[in-house]
């Protein structure tokens, strides 16, 4: 049964949520981040959420559209393919943060249908700290013809980025990240339905890859500060599994709206691209 075009544009009841600095140090800890941020009371400014906790505050809401049953989304088909985040003010323990979510396309294509929710979220004194798109790929009945003339993302080409950074996923990482975000889809905790699913195995979560991306930009475009950057938006092309080594290359953009903005793909262990189309937008 197709998505339900009716459902554009509604809008679901909002979520609540009070930040704790466990939480906080918890969603850190999660994707090993330890940028003294989010962890030192004495820095000037105080303790600030790294920019994608944001994921852990707003997932209620989005859980809200997607579990719609007049939406009729087939969730054993969904995948999650592209992220958008902008981040206009930090999130501090003892913030009471309001979330909400809106269905705002639904767009047919060769070989699915693809659905787009947007997510806002403010604190308690109205200020807004979170805008998300979130981009699923419904994936429809497999059609060798349809995905062969469905137009792909022309890949710019590049030159020598200007670094590039090497993580390896803890084994244990999917766990502590399902904990820390709220997202428990047994692909990334259990196995046996991980291959049921038709996956190798456990997978890693899209958007704590995204958060490993997140410290790259953060230690190497933002010198340490998360309150400058203001943007993440990435592709997601392929799974990433617990143990892996992935690297980030980042190259120069260009300015946009007087940031800096800084072009990124992330590469699995055989040089295959798991993040393309990364873009980090930096303020001075």
């Amino acid at each position: 049964m197709p998505l339900n075009q009716a459902c554009v544009g509604r809008q679901y009841p909002p979520v609540t949520t009070n930040v704790t600095l466990d939480a906080i140090q918890n969603y850190a800890r999660a994707y090993n981040d330890d940028n003294p941020a989010f962890f030192d009371s004495s820095r000037p400014g105080g303790i600030v959420a790294p920019p994608m906790f944001g994921v852990s505050v707003s997932w209620d809401a989005l859980m809200r559209a997607m579990m719609d049953p007049d939406l009729h989304a087939d969730l054993l088909r969904l995948v999650h393919g592209e992220q958008d985040m902008e981040f206009p003010n930090p999130i501090r323990p003892g913030d009471v943060i309001t979330a909400s979510a809106k269905v705002i396309s639904i767009e047919t294509k060769p070989t699915g249908e693809t659905m787009t929710v947007e997510l806002n979220a403010a604190n308690q004194k109205g200020q807004p700290v979170q805008k998300t798109l979130f981009i699923a790929f419904i994936r429809g009945r497999r059609n060798r013809e349809a995905a062969a003339s469905e137009p792909r993302p022309v890949e710019p080409v590049r030159g020598q980025p200007i670094f590039s950074v090497a993580q390896t996923i803890d084994k244990d990482q999917t766990y502590r990240y399902a904990e820390a975000s709220g997202d428990r889809n047994p692909i990334h905790v259990d196995e046996n339905i991980a291959r049921m699913a038709g996956l190798p195995g456990i997978i890693v979560h899209g958007l704590c890859t995204m958060a490993f991306t997140s410290k790259v930009a953060i230690d190497n475009l933002c010198g340490g500060d998360p309150a400058r950057l203001k943007r993440l938006h990435v592709r997601f092309s392929r799974p990433v599994l617990p143990g892996q080594t992935i690297t980030t290359k980042v190259w120069s953009d260009g300015e946009k709206g007087g940031r800096k903005v800084f072009a990124y793909e992330t590469f699995n262990p055989d040089g295959q691209a798991v993040i393309k189309g990364g873009i980090a937008e930096v303020a001075p």
